[in-house]
């Protein structure tokens, strides 16, 4: 009986994807390779500088500018060709590398990604992981299909003495569960 681990996603079965894995006896992460070929492009060299430099110089913003700044910065999504299943009162950590932010200044931009049980399979992406990045430093990053780009953690969560009841079912996929 399977408990917790890592299964490649439909749509990578045939593209030689790895699953994760702990490099040392003590690795508490699992790390998660890149499933493609991706460029991440440095911050510095999007469009956004624009409106900081409207900012710094006292102007005021429109909702024009807003909208055009919320399209700009976003995060890359890297593509992982797996998915992962745990119990239910489990969850997996998709945590930066250290190697990311001091060698190659990637981050991801939520500090912390957390996938719960439910995520696996879901009918919207089969439940993939996938890891957000931002490139702050100068140059664009290439990261090579199989390249590690995150490690995973799993954990046991606890719950409130008060905790409802929930009895939603997720329907979709990455990011489903905001309101």
């Amino acid at each position: 009986m399977k408990v917790r681990g890592f299964e490649i996603c439909e749509k990578y079965k045939d593209a030689d994807i790895k699953l994760p894995k702990r490099q040392t006896l003590a690795s508490a992460g699992y790390d998660i390779e890149a499933a493609e070929d991706c460029v991440i492009p440095s911050i510095w060299r999007l469009n956004f500088v624009r409106i900081f430099r409207l900012i710094r110089n006292g102007h005021e913003l429109n909702e024009r500018d807003y909208e055009y700044a919320d399209q700009i910065l976003q995060p890359i999504m890297v593509h992982t060709g797996v998915k992962a299943y745990m119990p239910n009162d489990e969850m997996l950590i998709i945590a930066n590398r250290s190697s990311n932010t001091v060698k190659r200044r990637l981050c991801l931009p939520n500090s912390i990604g957390v996938v719960d049980s439910d995520y696996y399979n879901n009918p919207n992406n089969e439940g993939e992981l996938m890891v957000q990045l931002i490139n702050y430093g100068v140059r664009p990053i290439h990261i090579k299909k199989g390249e590690r780009v995150a490690q995973g953690i799993f954990m046991k969560y606890l719950r409130t003495d008060d905790d409802a009841p929930v009895s939603r079912q997720r329907i979709g996929g990455f990011g489903s569960t905001k309101k």
